[in-house]
């Protein structure tokens, strides 16, 4: 699934990834490709997404590398999921 994660400053990442985890504000939740539609309001925590990660340099110090994936903490947010493409507007 293609990945887009927008903050006010910048687009953070974009790309295919695997899996995005998310904090939702009634708990939290993954998604994977062919995930149903969904649109969500996001709370303070970490998105975390699976998969060949390419990061930018300028946005590098942004996000937390681990073995499954990156990491990045938000304050909340909002997401849209529809035909494969999940559009993350972080603050």
């Amino acid at each position: 699934m293609y990945l887009e994660i927008v903050s006010p400053e910048a687009t953070l990442f974009n790309g295919e990834v695997t899996s995005v985890t998310v904090p939702g504000v009634n708990g939290e939740f993954e998604m994977l490709t062919n995930h149903a539609p969904i649109v969500s309001i996001l709370k303070e925590g970490h998105v975390k997404v699976a998969g060949n990660i390419q990061l930018d340099e300028d946005v590098e110090a942004k996000f937390t590398k681990s073995d499954k994936g990156v990491w990045l903490a938000i304050n909340s947010g909002t997401l849209e999921m529809k035909d494969n493409k999940l559009i993350i507007l972080a603050d």
